[in-house]
């Protein structure tokens, strides 16, 4: 039996130079997902039995295995690498040190001393702007490609010590990560592993089976079988590393 529909995703992108993407997602029955590793940090609503939160989590550099309630609702925002919030930089939330905030109500969390409704999936962007205009949320303009003013030319080391500090990773991981995701892509719609080994600029199917088992928790056949459920996977086509 096919686990890959315990969960249904709808995503969308978004027009903000804050936001990736937003997307939202409803569970079936219980069950187990393999929490496929990510490059960019998050802020997720849960609904789950009668209780609504709020987390902020950050990267995944390696993929793991989480328990999945059964009929619980997320909406959540995927911030574009740059974005910060100085409160909880993504280096702080990495891997697992995720942050639920505390709730000041039925449908509102408390944020750094203001009680903050919860957004929803059609007003992500209403709900990150407020947060920017409080300076709750930044983006490093020596990151953000679409910042309006830009800081001096900076050292290669400089930068990539500031980019690390922002996102929480290297430029190097982001690329092994997202090349992961590019591969897991295409064996879910059908590609054979010596095909995806080339499309997704890997050196060998030796060297694909390790950056998946590392990056999405299984080996090639095991995704391209569909049988475990695995967490928010959208498109993406890196330049291969």
């Amino acid at each position: 039996m096919s686990r890959d529909d315990l969960i249904t995703f709808f995503e969308r992108p978004s027009d903000s130079r804050f936001i990736e993407r937003v997307w939202r997602s409803h569970s079936g029955e219980a069950g187990v997902f393999h929490s496929i590793a990510a490059c960019h940090w998050e802020m997720v609503v849960t609904h789950l039995a009668g209780q609504t939160s709020l987390t902020v989590r950050g990267p995944e550099t390696v993929a793991s295995v989480a328990a999945l309630p059964a009929q619980g609702e997320w909406v959540a925002i995927r911030f574009k690498l740059g974005t910060c919030m100085p409160l909880l930089p993504p280096a702080f939330l990495r891997n697992g040190n995720a942050v639920t905030l505390p709730a000041a109500g039925r449908r509102s969390c408390w944020l750094q001393g203001s009680a903050v409704e919860y957004p929803g999936f059609e007003h992500a962007e209403t709900f990150v702007h407020r947060l920017v205009r409080a300076g709750l949320v930044i983006a490093d303009p020596a990151i953000d490609p679409a910042a309006p003013t830009r800081p001096p030319d900076l050292g290669t080391r400089t930068l990539e010590r500031r980019f690390q500090r922002v996102t929480g990773l290297t430029h190097g991981t982001i690329r092994q990560i997202e090349r992961a995701r590019r591969a897991t892509l295409l064996l879910r719609r059908g590609a054979a592993i010596a095909d995806v080994v080339h499309a997704a600029g890997y050196y060998d199917q030796a060297h694909l089976t390790r950056s998946l088992q590392r990056f999405i928790g299984q080996t090639p056949a095991q995704i391209a079988s569909r049988r475990v459920q695995l967490s928010f996977l959208y498109n993406t086509d890196p330049a291969p590393a």
